[in-house]
């Protein structure tokens, strides 16, 4: 567990966020040496964060035995050189013991992912994600998507709830935002920090940065973090040629290949780490691995990728 309060370490980052894989060996189980692996090339390519066992690590498909171990093999990996934050997720009950088992592998956060199934209303949302807050003392950014989708009033409620101090969009509706921004802003003194957290969210940086969110999740740093650290650059320095040079002949299509299979969003970047040479295995169902067509195209896309690196130096 790092030192400093994570909201503060999280607020300027130093290079894109971190969403690690996880490897799994020949056998299916969890392969924790090539997990380490991973980790640490993310944090010596220069992450800013490490975001263990959430969305892109499949969370959904780890027992919470292997989500343990993972967590402090990432903790113990970075070191204290960045934040580690682990996913949380299910109904109440059971985001409560992720987040207890965070806790004990020595994790800095929780991503607080949405409620299993349930379509819920803004009350329960709102009494979920405050009891997790009050059950554990990491920090806890909320994840918004699929059946967890919050109006303006509940995220000012949850910024008011101690403990929370963050909230991640994966629904890609700026409108609705932009009142959300707005209406913390109006209500809430504190720092609360957003998160652009689409499947690739290099995709609509310059969208969300016209609202002021400028942190977001990569999954491109798990296998071209080259790309991914050219792009966070060029964002954050204003460089909208280079970005819109990257959008337009990596981004977008990348984008365009990934729609082309259901669960692409994982088990894509999956096989971009595979094709970067190192083995993480394959994704557990009830996701499914790429055509091999459509790996190839993910070759030919980091070649050009990394032409366009070349171009823009």
């Amino acid at each position: 567990m790092t030192s400093a309060p994570l909201a503060t370490r999280l607020s300027v980052p130093s290079g894109p966020l971190f969403f690690p894989v996880t490897a799994y060996g020949p056998d299916g189980a969890v392969d924790l040496d090539v997990y380490r692996a991973h980790v640490r090339r993310g944090v010596e390519a220069g992450a800013a964060a490490v975001f263990a066992c959430c969305g892109t690590g499949e969370f959904h498909a780890l027992t919470p035995e292997e989500f343990q171990d993972c967590v402090r093999a990432a903790v113990e990996e970075t070191a204290g050189r960045v934040p580690v934050i682990a996913g949380a997720g299910y109904g109440t009950a059971l985001a409560v013991r992720y987040a207890k088992l965070a806790e004990e592998a020595g994790a800095d956060g929780l991503l607080a992912m949405p409620p299993y199934l349930v379509v819920a209303g803004q009350e329960g949302l709102l009494r979920h994600y405050t009891e997790l807050a009050r059950a554990t003392s990491l920090e806890v950014i909320v994840y918004q998507r699929d059946n967890a989708v919050f109006t303006p009033e509940t995220v000012v409620s949850l910024a008011r709830t101690e403990g929370i101090i963050g909230f991640k969009d994966g629904v890609g509706d700026l409108d609705l935002m932009q009142r959300i921004v707005s209406a913390v802003r109006a209500e809430v003194p504190d720092e609360f920090l957003y998160f652009n957290g689409l499947p690739t969210a290099e995709l609509t940086g310059l969208a969300y940065r016209g609202i002021g969110i400028t942190l977001y999740s990569s999954a491109v740093f798990c296998f071209a973090p080259e790309l991914a650290l050219a792009f966070h650059k060029a964002l954050n320095t204003g460089d909208d040629t280079t970005a819109n040079r990257l959008l337009d002949g990596f981004y977008r299509p990348l984008v365009e290949l990934r729609a082309q299979g259901r669960g692409y969003a994982v088990s894509l970047v999956k096989a971009g780490v595979r094709l970067r040479g190192l083995d993480v295995g394959e994704v557990r169902p009830p996701l499914h691995e790429p055509s091999d067509d459509h790996v190839k195209q993910l070759a030919q896309l980091i070649e050009r990728g990394e032409a366009l690196l070349q171009e823009v130096k």
